[in-house]
């Protein structure tokens, strides 16, 4: 999700952005790639479009903290299609 989410943003061209999510692996992953061998495919597809964006940081938002965002990610995983909500106010996706 966080790759398609990055390429939405940047087909929007979004520059100057904040990804949030509620699972603390996935920062993980991101900040710390030679922990997690076996996502190296993803790994690349994420630092090349990290380059796409002037500013860009993934963070952790625990789900209990962000009811909107969980609210949004359980409706979305129960619909084929993709969703990505950006918030105007935090510019949070």
């Amino acid at each position: 999700m966080l790759i398609r989410a990055m390429e939405y943003m940047r087909n929007l061209r979004q520059f100057h952005v904040k990804f949030a999510t509620g699972c603390s692996q996935l920062v993980k992953m991101v900040s710390e790639p030679e922990e997690w061998p076996a996502y190296d495919n993803h790994q690349e597809d994420i630092k090349l479009l990290k380059r796409s964006f002037l500013n860009s940081e993934i963070v952790h938002v625990p789900q209990t903290k962000n009811q909107k965002a969980d609210s949004l990610a359980r409706s979305a995983r129960k619909q084929s299609s993709f969703v990505v909500h950006k918030d105007r106010v935090t510019g949070l996706v």
